[in-house]
């Protein structure tokens, strides 16, 4: 079997498509020469030839009747490719439709029917057939109609059509019967033959000693084979006259050569089981192989019992057994079944050439599986919708997933974790409140929130709680969080660009009485926290407490009195390498006997590459250096040198401060005891 090939690079040789039937008839002459058992043509000529010298006569015929006279009288490109035809084992191609417009089309070879008409057959109304001449000079025509599958797959090949009570042969068939050189096809029918299926089913089809089962409706179960070299031989090799006969006796002698084209703009592509795009012609060439090699696909009358009786079994097996076995054992049971299913169905595809078809069995299956599963877990299910709508409005998404998951952890009590702890607050508040509705408050108060929440949700927080205008929010719990320290240091930075983008936008909060310029004070510490699911038998939260969470309330506290937006904890600065970081001070805060140094975060890594950052840092600490040495004049002079940087960085009232400090101690030295440890007054 061969196939020659229209493609790209013989377009390109020889012009565009359609070209002068007398290249046609050139190509067929070679293949006829070569000794082709049959020629096949995919191509429908239902056109006639407008390069024919007949047909640019008539254009002349106004403007040159001398031209229009030697055109006519040369011979017609047509007339010539029919008398190729004519000699050579030819077969046409035609097109069957669906048009109102009813052109019929009549078999070349005899389509006898041993039984009832074959009413199974698909039926057409109309056909495209090639000129007459053409038609007529050919041994042989068939259709080249093939319908795929639902997805678009052909799995089938159309052996026979209908076109009213005419039965036609395809491409492939009558190709295979005018190199057998048979002049009949013999159909048979279900009430011709053994079997039993409905009157005009067909059971096969049988050309010379050649039988070929078929389905019902006379179509061939396609057996693709792998590509096979020198299946698809370009035409340009044959064109081009350079092919030697040795060559052309390998390739084509005793073939059935199928033309066919893959050019672009004039492939003809469809979808196989094993490939998407493949050309349309060698649907035919497979189906003509599959028949001379005798190497067929069946499905067998007693497939449909055998499947029906399977999902029977399996499924009820499945439904009575899968209760005890449990989910898990039943998805291994389950699981084992549709593996035997599908490869036992693989096996008689690939040992005997049977259809058997796994899927309806294996839906059956899974639905069993599903339906039984969905039944056991129902009161778990319930179980989980109640913790669900009981938790969903005060705790984190992780942790309610993880309750569910496990509903033995609602319990009293926690675990001892190494955390990070957020609390930010509102700067006068009680002043904005006061030239407010209570309405309005609430208002303002979700248009500011929501941001800042959403900036800690997307850094990995979990929040805590809100107390009216302030947030309190952990890192690390309930679920692990190895970045908790960068985390918590990039959400307090990023909610400072939120509530930025709020004052300077207008129309972000327009909808809301706005006071002016919104500022917070984010206070942040990490250490040990005991967290978990704390408060009464009558309601439990999750939340954290110990020393760690009142000392970042605390440093919360001194955002205000030091004048920056962001404090935080020594431990966490500690940990947050590569963070832009200026100590504050030394603290005693209230209700904590040991000092806390305290520390301002100012901005994160590109902050802290900055060189003015670099020249602030160290002017600020030889500063400090010299403020707890007592030294003030020295102390007071890196504070001037470093005064413009720091207000770059907002550190105006944090100078001020120790300009007050450095000059009430001028005045009164506290002595060599003091420990340079500041005593906060308010919390």
């Amino acid at each position: 079997m061969r196939i020659l090939d229209i493609d790209d690079e013989t377009i390109t040789r020889y012009g565009q498509w359609p070209w002068p039937r007398t290249d046609m008839a050139r190509l067929t002459q070679a293949l006829g020469s070569a000794g082709a058992a049959a020629i096949a043509f995919d191509i429908v000529f239902s056109e006639a030839d407008r390069t024919s010298p007949h047909a640019l006569a008539r254009r002349f015929a106004a403007t040159d009747p001398d031209v229009a006279g030697v055109l006519n009288a040369m011979p017609d490109n047509d007339a010539q490719f029919a008398a190729v035809l004519g000699a050579t084992p030819s077969v046409m191609g035609f097109f069957l439709t669906g048009d109102k417009k009813a052109v019929m089309a009549e078999p070349k070879a005899g389509m006898i029917s041993l039984g009832s008409p074959p009413t199974s057959v698909m039926g057409f109304s109309s056909a495209i057939l090639p000129l007459p001449e053409l038609l007529g000079a050919a041994p042989g025509a068939g259709t080249v109609s093939i319908v795929p599958d639902s997805d678009s797959v052909i799995r089938r090949a159309p052996l026979i059509a209908r076109q009213g009570e005419t039965i036609l042969p395809s491409l492939s068939l009558d190709s295979l019967r005018v190199a057998l050189g048979t002049d009949s096809v013999l159909i048979k029918t279900s009430d011709g033959s053994e079997e039993y299926s409905a009157p005009g089913d067909v059971v096969s089809l049988k050309l010379g000693d050649i039988e070929i089962p078929t389905n019902e409706a006379g179509e061939l179960w396609l057996h693709y084979s792998r590509p096979v070299p020198d299946r698809i031989v370009p035409a340009w090799r044959l064109m081009s006259g350079k092919m030697s006969a040795e060559e052309k006796k390998r390739l084509f002698e005793g073939n059935i050569v199928f033309i066919g084209t893959s050019a672009i703009g004039l492939r003809d592509l469809r979808s196989t089981p094993l490939n998407d795009t493949e050309l349309g012609v060698m649907v035919h060439a497979q189906a003509a192989e599959q028949i001379i090699q005798q190497d067929f696909l069946t499905r067998p009358d007693w497939a449909v019992g055998l499947e029906r009786l399977v999902l029977l079994v399996l499924g009820l097996a499945l439904v009575l057994t899968l209760p005890m076995l449990g989910a898990l054992w039943g998805a291994v049971v389950g699981g084992t079944a549709v593996t035997v299913m599908g490869v036992g169905s693989w096996l008689a595809f690939d040992h005997y050439g049977y259809l058997l078809n796994p899927t309806w069995p294996i839906i059956g299956i899974i639905l069993a599986y599903l339906a039984v599963t969905s039944l056991t877990f129902y009161r778990e299910e319930k179980q989980r919708a109640h913790i669900h709508s009981a938790f969903d409005r005060y705790l984190a998404p992780e942790l309610v997933k993880r309750i569910a998951n496990d509903p033995g952890k609602v319990k009293l009590g926690g675990e001892e974790r190494e955390m990070t702890v957020l609390f930010c607050d509102v700067r006068s508040f009680s002043t904005i409140s006061e030239q407010m509705s209570p309405d309005e408050i609430i208002r303002f108060l979700i248009k500011l929130l929501t941001p800042l929440t959403d900036i800690l949700i997307e850094h990995r927080s979990t929040i805590d709680k809100y107390i009216g205008d302030a947030i309190v929010a952990f890192w690390n719990a309930p679920l692990d969080d190895p970045n908790q320290y960068e985390n918590a240091a990039r959400g307090a930075l990023g909610m400072l660009a939120a509530l930025e983008y709020l004052n300077q936008h207008p129309e972000a909060r327009s909808d809301v009485n706005w006071p002016g310029v919104v500022k917070v004070g984010i206070g942040l510490n990490a250490g040990p926290c005991c967290v978990g699911n704390m408060g009464s038998e009558q309601r439990l939260s999750y939340s954290l407490i110990g020393d760690t969470v009142n000392l970042a309330a605390r440093i919360e506290g001194q955002t205000k009195y030091y004048g920056v937006d962001i404090a935080i904890g020594s431990s966490l600065n500690q940990a947050i390498h590569g963070f832009a970081t200026i100590e504050l001070d030394v603290v005693r805060v209230v209700g904590r006997s040991q000092p806390e140094t305290v520390y301002a975060l100012l901005g994160a890594e590109e902050v802290a590459a900055s060189p003015d950052y670099q020249t602030l840092k160290n002017r600020h600490e030889a500063m400090l250096t010299a403020y707890r040495a007592r030294e003030w004049d020295i102390a007071d002079a890196q504070r001037l040198a470093n005064l413009e940087l720091a207000g770059r960085f907002g550190l105006t009232k944090l100078y001020a401060l120790y300009a007050d400090r450095i000059a009430a101690f001028r005045s009164e030295d506290p002595g060599s005891a003091w420990d340079g440890v500041f005593e906060a007054k308010s919390k």
